[in-house]
């Protein structure tokens, strides 16, 4: 008995070593999101490192791009699971355009898992003035930048 105990209290730490391993992979875009980028700086440096697909999930007719992160890359932004990211500057390459007006001026940000007031309280303590707007109520959330 004595003996199941002890490596049941091996094995907890463990998991919680196994557990904060995998969060400390995570790849947190809180520094990117701080909108003193371009759409370009934002989008193209997960393009180069293979965290998001080239092509994007879907355009909007305003142009707006989302791009689903690949599998394996566990982004975040502000402690929340990116779910997409997304972004439009004109005349850039990147950026595939929509069927409408595209967007002015150039935007750029990431839908995460979580509700307005939890990813808003997050972006307002980390000291981003990003903007934060609901997708899917208490799911999706979208943070974003709008402008350079």
């Amino acid at each position: 008995m004595k003996l199941s105990v002890l490596r049941m209290l091996i094995a907890i730490p463990s998991l919680g070593v196994g557990f904060s391993a995998a969060v400390c992979n995570a790849y947190a875009l809180d520094a990117k999101l701080d909108c003193q980028s371009s759409p370009h700086d934002f989008i193209a440096p997960l393009l180069d490192e293979q965290s998001i697909d080239a092509k994007p999930m879907r355009i909007e007719a305003n142009s707006v791009n989302a791009f689903r992160p690949t599998r394996g890359s566990n982004l975040t932004a502000f402690g929340f699971h990116v779910y997409a990211v997304f972004g439009y500057e004109q005349n850039d390459p990147i950026f595939k355009q929509g069927t409408g007006q595209p967007v002015t001026p150039p935007t750029y940000g990431v839908v995460v898992t979580g509700s307005a007031a939890a990813v808003e309280a997050s972006v307002r303590r980390a000291g981003s003035d990003a903007a934060i707007r609901d997708v899917v109520p208490l799911f999706l959330t979208a943070v974003f930048c709008n402008g350079h």
